[in-house]
């Protein structure tokens, strides 16, 4: 009988219960399991869901402990301190630290097979924290990256030239915050260059980088695309498909970048992350690249996370 397959969510705040709710609408998995410090919050929404499976049958969902991270195929972890109105995602970093070292911990002791896919804020940083923290084979560890920031990108880009944003080919890459970079040198649709002049690339790449700060501002969080994008991530691997995800991962001489986990395109697959892409991009881009890989070497330093 072929193993079931289970999915972890700790963190059962706005993203992680969207995150579950999306997962069980699409029936991704045959197990799910809702861990929370509140852990009456936990079993909330895991009874307020189970009385929606009349309408979707399938899988089976609790809210449980770490000990139920020990059949887990994938551990999603969105907890943590809340991005508050005007803090920066790197302002979060001391604070969510601490919390992330005692989740692998916990989740270590008794899972050593499984994929840790990180989404809490600063995820770059926060990945890197968890493949040192964990000692797991570094494909096994991946952070959301800049899949998000791309799907924003690519929608953007549809709405200025009236087109299906799954239509859309473009990738933002670097740090998921505000020194990312638009790779305006490979988008295009159906191979075509886009035609944007400059003032229009500008606006579209603002309105990505800056599309958090909007939406924290008008409703307290951001919740909906970033369960969709983590549910690509989980059907990935979970089906084994190979599917090209621009995940956060950690480089190694990439474009002469190093030891630092940061969104780019990546091969995803049942093993994780199959195989960092080798994308052609401009020196320009080579460099903005750079830049962002030196503000989160920078911050990594400065909390005494290199050693």
């Amino acid at each position: 009988m072929a193993k079931k397959s289970r999915v972890v969510i700790i963190g059962a705040g706005a993203v992680g219960s969207t995150t579950a709710f999306t997962l069980l609408l699409r029936n991704r998995m045959d197990e799910l399991v809702l861990i929370d410090a509140n852990h009456k919050k936990a079993v909330g929404d895991a009874l307020d869901m189970n009385h929606g499976m009349p309408f979707l049958g399938g899988a089976k969902l609790w809210a449980g402990t770490y000990e139920d991270c020990a059949e887990a195929d994938i551990i999603v972890i969105t907890a943590g301190a809340a991005q508050r109105e005007g803090e920066t995602r790197v302002d979060l970093l001391k604070r969510n630290a601490a919390i992330f070292d005692s989740i692998i911990t916990e989740v270590t002791k008794v899972n050593s097979h499984g994929i840790l896919l990180i989404a809490s804020n600063p995820v770059d940083i926060m990945s890197y924290l968890s493949l040192k923290k964990s000692n797991w084979p570094v494909n096994r560890v991946i952070g959301s990256g800049t899949l998000l920031d791309s799907a924003r990108f690519r929608y953007l880009i549809g709405e200025k030239l009236d087109l299906d944003p799954r239509s859309v080919h473009g990738h933002i890459v670097g740090e998921h915050g505000d020194s990312e970079l638009p790779l305006w040198s490979l988008a295009n649709v159906a191979g075509a260059k886009l035609s944007l002049d400059e003032a229009d690339k500008l606006e579209i790449f603002e309105n990505t980088r800056d599309a958090a700060y909007q939406i924290i501002s008008a409703k307290g969080a951001t919740y909906y695309a970033i369960a969709l994008a983590l549910d690509r991530i989980i059907t990935a691997i979970l089906r084994d498909e190979g599917a090209v995800l621009n995940v956060s991962t950690l480089l190694q001489d990439y474009h002469g970048i190093s030891n630092v986990f940061l969104g780019v395109p990546c091969i995803v697959d049942r093993t994780g992350v199959r195989e960092v892409m080798d994308i052609q991009i401009t020196e320009e881009e080579k460099a903005l690249l750079h830049r962002s890989a030196d503000k989160l070497k920078g911050l990594i330093e400065s909390i005494g996370l290199d050693g």
